[in-house]
């Protein structure tokens, strides 16, 4: 008899697992496996692929498409040494726009870079970055597991920058010279590696930044003018979360982990909505079974134009769409397994995940390329 394969996720079933035609928004769903070496897929809402990229450079995390459908791709720069173990896991260094076939439009490289590219229409691209503390001021970031810097006993904090299309740094933002260290201290289970962990980053309609900052479990706004942080998540609200997007009315959508989340001996994960206003959490979706639905790490969640919700189960490999009653309308589980290249990240994670960042739902009219019988 054939061996029994020991990756369980991928003894599961893959590709579309359920949908509802009369509920679910109609259009194709982009996503890009984290341990590929470059494909991007747009999928319909039946499971089937309508269109494939193949890109030069792993996924530094997700592709987006701008207006008229240009891809915007974060890849990994190759070649890079680990500045800590986790680095290899979420790190990118390549921005880069892709016309439908694959060609490379542009680039822009940072080492530095990771997690979150947000592609600006206009060409803009705001980033996170890292820099390094030493000494003093390594010392004096706040909690973490003690003894767990980075090599040299460095201190790798966040740093947000803003370039124009021609790579001309527009905007800079520092988390040593703008936030508190009392106020955002890391949580105690943490490595001190890297503070506080800026996981997403995206501008606002009032022309301030949106973050996140992963490892102190706090959604911020970020004065654009000043760097001054002009409002937070309340203590308690979200635990590890990522991938707040701003919703026309003002609230915020936000993919709660629920990684040591206060008062919760059974960890979930949930997506919110914030009221900014009182910090109160206006709307909820949680699996029925709490428990069935926990991504410890990565996730994103997307707000459709017909008020549903699609969520991106990112360790799963899982991506579903609920309505705002709470039913689930369609889900499809990604097929590509595979694992990661560099030995640093397969000790950390041997097995072959199908794991993805985020993903994106659009509607046929923001592919004007895709031909219509795809969409």
């Amino acid at each position: 008899m054939p061996a029994i394969d020991q990756n369980s996720r991928r003894r599961r079933p893959t590709g579309l697992i359920a949908v509802d035609e009369t509920a679910a928004f109609d259009g194709p769903t982009l996503y890009a496996p984290l341990t590929g070496s470059g494909e991007v897929y747009l999928v319909d809402l039946h499971g089937r692929t309508v269109h494939q990229w193949n890109l030069p450079y792993r996924p530094g995390r997700h592709a987006r498409l701008l207006t008229g459908g240009t891809l915007a791709y974060n890849g990994v720069l190759p070649g890079e040494k680990a500045l800590f173990p986790m680095w290899h896991k979420y790190r990118g260094g390549v921005m880069l726009h892709a016309a439908p076939d694959g060609t490379v439009l542009r680039e822009h490289r940072d080492p530095l870079q990771h997690h979150d590219a947000h592609h600006l229409d206009d060409g803009r691209i705001l980033y996170t970055a890292l820099e390094p503390l030493t000494g003093a001021d390594a010392a004096g970031v706040r909690g973490g597991v003690p003894g767990s810097e980075a090599p040299g006993g460095v201190v790798w904090a966040d740093t947000i920058k803003e370039v124009g299309p021609d790579g001309e740094l527009l905007w800079s933002w520092r988390a040593s010279e703008n936030l508190d260290r009392e106020t955002f201290a890391l949580h105690e289970a943490y490595a001190r590696e890297h503070w506080p962990l800026v996981n997403s980053v995206t501008p606002l309609r009032d022309g301030n930044v949106l973050a996140s900052l992963r490892s102190v479990s706090a959604v911020v706004v970020i004065s654009r003018d000043t760097g001054e942080i002009l409002w937070r998540s309340s203590p308690g609200t979200v635990s590890q979360q990522h991938a707040p997007t701003e919703l026309d009315d003002g609230r915020l959508l936000v993919f709660d982990n629920g990684v040591f989340r206060p008062g919760h001996d059974v960890p979930h994960s949930r997506v919110i909505e914030i009221d900014r206003a009182d910090g109160a959490i206006a709307w909820e979706y949680h699996d029925p079974a709490r428990e069935f639905f926990f991504a410890p790490f990565m996730g994103s969640a997307q707000r459709l134009p017909n008020g549903n919700t699609l969520v991106t189960d990112s360790p799963s490999g899982r991506l579903f769409e609920v309505t705002r009653e709470g039913y689930l309308c369609w889900e499809y589980v990604v097929p590509y397994f595979a694992g990661y290249g560099e030995s640093e990240v397969r000790g950390l994670f041997p097995s072959e995940p199908n794991a993805v960042f985020r993903a994106y739902r659009y509607a046929a009219a923001d592919i004007p390329w895709l031909p219509a019988a795809a969409s």
